[in-house]
């Protein structure tokens, strides 16, 4: 993996957050405990024929067994499918807190088995964050938290469960790799401290960034500090599709940013107050594109790519809502992945509080 840039060693990882695949072999991991990002060769050498769909029920079980820990110390926070083995890969944080300790688990789409990833003396490369939130910074990111994190808080006749960590957590809020390009969203220590990063792998030091800003429509105001909580690359990597908590749906022309200046997106809808997205894909159905996009609260959602090409910047509170939207009712979806061209994978929650892997059929959908 020279040509990467990658170097055998052990990467001084202390916790996981977003993960993304790149080239070949290597799986991006974000760490916002020190700041970094890595590249880890986690050489998948599965058989690249996908099997038709892949179901895993209660995973956390199989994790909790494989750690040996209590489920409830068994914190997932991304998905990954191998592009090419279709084998999925999990984030996983095993116990919370300062005691959490970092992994990456495999899980063989064929036979369902969990395994742990090598993360000693394995090729990496990493690069720094060098204007992350500081580790002492007061500020808290308030997020909808996932049972049993967070506390309740009643609002307007909803219950709603909040976790506020210190921002430094959302240094990294998702990141996906594009020709050559990590895009980064996440915040920044700056004033304007949403942020969207790009940086050329390999990895050479170089961070080009921007501080965003946004209208958002339920709140009815420009705002530039709430992060990026998902997105996804878009128009063959000249853009990306981006939401924020509370819920806009906003398009960002990459192709038009020149870095260390505020770029503004487009807001192209809102999906719904009192609600934070969790997850969005795009995927084909019959020859047209599409965003798949979980929430906290609201219903899945699907939304038509050709609307959003059209859609005038919202500007006003409230109204309108902009591109019309689906809504999907296949509850409880936390996380997802394109497992294949037919199948949309997703991490399912149930109304016990047990969670699954389960697959969509985009044809469905």
């Amino acid at each position: 993996m020279s040509e990467q840039g990658l170097r055998k060693g052990t990467p001084a990882i202390e916790s996981v957050g977003p993960i993304a695949f790149g080239p070949d072999d290597v799986l991006f991991v974000a760490d916002n405990v020190t700041a970094n990002i890595f590249a880890i060769d986690i050489a998948d050498d599965g058989d690249a024929n996908s099997v038709d769909a892949f179901d895993l029920d209660d995973v956390d079980t199989q994790l909790a067994s494989l750690l040996g820990c209590n489920v409830d110390d068994v914190v997932i926070r991304d998905l990954a499918v191998h592009p090419r083995t279709h084998n999925v890969y999990l984030s996983v944080m095993r116990g919370r807190g300062n005691a959490g300790i970092p992994l990456i688990v495999k899980i063989d789409h064929r036979s369902g088995a969990a395994s742990t990833v090598a993360l000693d003396q394995v090729p990496f490369s990493q690069v720094a964050i060098t204007n992350a939130p500081s580790a002492d910074d007061e500020r808290t990111d308030t997020q909808f938290a996932d049972a049993p994190e967070g506390e309740e808080v009643e609002i307007r006749g909803h219950t709603l469960r909040f976790a506020r960590p210190p921002v430094r957590t959302a240094t990294v809020t998702d990141m996906a790799y594009v020709d050559g390009m990590l895009v980064v969203a996440g915040m920044s220590n700056e004033e304007f401290s949403s942020t969207l990063r790009r940086i050329p792998f390999p990895f050479t030091g170089d961070v080009a960034d921007n501080n965003l800003e946004i209208f958002h429509v339920s709140h009815g105001k420009w705002e530039t500090a709430a992060p990026i909580r998902t997105f996804v690359p878009y128009d063959s990597g000249q853009s990306i599709l981006a939401s924020y908590t509370c819920t806009p749906l906003v398009h960002f022309s990459l192709a038009d940013m020149t870095s260390g200046t505020q770029a503004q997106g487009r807001t192209v809808a809102e999906l719904g107050a009192m609600n934070q997205p969790l997850d969005m894909v795009a995927f084909d159905q019959g020859g047209d594109e599409f965003l798949l996009i979980a929430h906290s609260t609201h219903p899945l959602m699907k939304v038509a790519c050709r609307d959003i090409d059209t859609q005038e910047a919202l500007t006003e509170p409230r109204e309108p809502r902009g591109v019309p939207r689906d809504e999907i009712h296949v509850p409880g979806v936390k996380k997802l992945a394109n497992f294949n061209g037919d199948y949309v994978l997703a991490l399912q929650r149930d109304e016990s509080g047990t969670r699954h892997l389960r697959s969509l059929k985009t044809a469905s959908l």
